[in-house]
């Protein structure tokens, strides 16, 4: 997740019996807990803030409905590419000298691997053919989409 996102958002649509949970991973995370009823008092009284609530909740069903669709009907390959396309939304920037994708990101190669439903050797072998390929680098917290890649 990353800044001004909602978690436990089913809530809102009735579910009580939580199945998730959330872990920060660094210290400069913040959150704002808001119980469901006054959830709901803010969206019955504020028609734009209720439509951006369940504009949101739409677009995380989609990305999920997209996840699993990926998991079932692509190879590993392809399953981190897209990762990455969707990473580079989130936190990627053009470099200006370069004009490659840039991508600061928060997650160990475990968690992607966990992450596109594969075992981190797997991932670290497919890092390797894609950086032999020079489609990215990778290291700790940033990757490199070069731009012949595209």
């Amino acid at each position: 997740m990353s800044k001004g996102q909602l978690f436990g958002e089913k809530a809102i649509l009735g579910e009580t019996k939580r199945d998730e949970f959330a872990q920060s991973i660094d210290n400069e995370t913040s959150i704002c807990p808001i119980g469901v009823d006054t959830m709901h008092e803010l969206m019955r009284d504020n028609q734009t803030f209720s439509f951006k609530v369940y504009k949101f909740i739409g677009f995380k069903f989609k990305k999920l409905e997209r996840r699993l669709q990926l998991l079932m009907f692509k190879d590993t390959k392809t399953r981190l590419l897209e990762f990455l396309d969707e990473l580079c939304t989130e936190y990627g920037y053009d470099c200006e000298k370069t004009g490659d994708h840039v991508i600061k990101h928060p997650y160990t190669q475990k968690d992607i691997a966990s992450l596109i439903g594969t075992s981190r050797p797997t991932l670290n072998i497919l890092i390797n053919e894609l950086k032999e390929e020079k489609v990215l680098d990778f290291n700790r917290n940033e990757i490199r989409m070069y731009k012949t890649s595209a």
